[in-house]
């Protein structure tokens, strides 16, 4: 329960200390948007960072090395809160998440997503849907990665499982050629939500794998991507699940 608390007063503390930081990162971006967005990059993974210590995980990580230097579709499963924290902290370029519409009301965490071309999905309104699937390809066409859990929600299932992915995700990867990057987790629920409000020490596997281009597949591969990159996940996280 201790670390529980420590996370939530720093978190606090961190929102509220960074006004006057939201107000000097918008004065860098009238001169130089670059460095306002690489800042601000910066600086929120240095509080993910904080966050992930306290928690004490471990985290082992497999072919970073894969991803390659230009924008790209980061997918992965969902099982936690923090694998928002895992995956962004080690972003090397820009990138935004695309997240559920309710985060866009939480106060000043809501700026800082801004910051960062995140991207707030209604997932209840199909045309909004589409304007941010959209408004993500743009972003890919622009320099900027984007992330995306295609189960559309967190997955509360049986430790291995994956929900369906959903194929709108994917029009991202399709509509501009960019290169998809599975991201297969093992064993992020037990960090906070096996045992909430507890937060647990424990051991998570993030695994990067091989880029998949879109032009590449075969006619049916392509026809049902979701499904594809769904079995890549799938057969890594059985794979990893006795690395733990």
């Amino acid at each position: 329960m201790i670390r529980f608390i420590c996370v939530v007063v720093f978190l606090v503390l961190y929102l509220i200390c960074s006004i006057p930081v939201f107000f000097a990162e918008w004065i860098i971006g009238k001169f130089s948007p670059n460095t306002k967005d690489y800042s601000s990059l910066r600086i929120v993974q240095w509080g993910f960072k904080v966050i992930l210590a306290i928690t004490g995980v471990k985290i082992t990580v497999i072919g970073e090395d894969k991803i390659p230097n230009e924008p790209v579709l980061f997918i992965g499963n969902h099982r936690s809160f923090f694998d928002i924290l895992l995956t962004y902290s080690r972003c090397k370029r820009l990138t935004g998440y695309i997240s559920k519409k309710e985060m866009e009301k939480i106060p000043l965490l809501s700026v800082w997503m801004r910051y960062l071309y995140c991207l707030f999905l209604d997932r209840e309104n199909p045309k909004e849907g589409l304007k941010t699937i959209l408004q993500a390809i743009d972003y890919v066409k622009h320099g900027i990665s984007i992330c995306i859990f295609p189960e559309g929600t967190r997955n509360a299932g049986e430790e291995l499982s994956l929900l369906p992915f959903k194929d709108g995700a994917f029009k991202i990867a399709t509509k501009t050629s960019c290169a998809i990057i599975p991201i297969s987790m093992n064993n992020t629920i037990s960090i906070f939500e096996k045992q909430f409000p507890r937060i647990k020490k424990t051991h998570v596997i993030l695994e990067y794998g091989d880029p998949i281009y879109p032009d590449k597949l075969t006619p049916e591969e392509k026809r049902h991507i979701g499904n594809y990159c769904k079995n890549i996940i799938q057969d890594t996280i059985n794979k990893n699940a006795g690395l733990l």
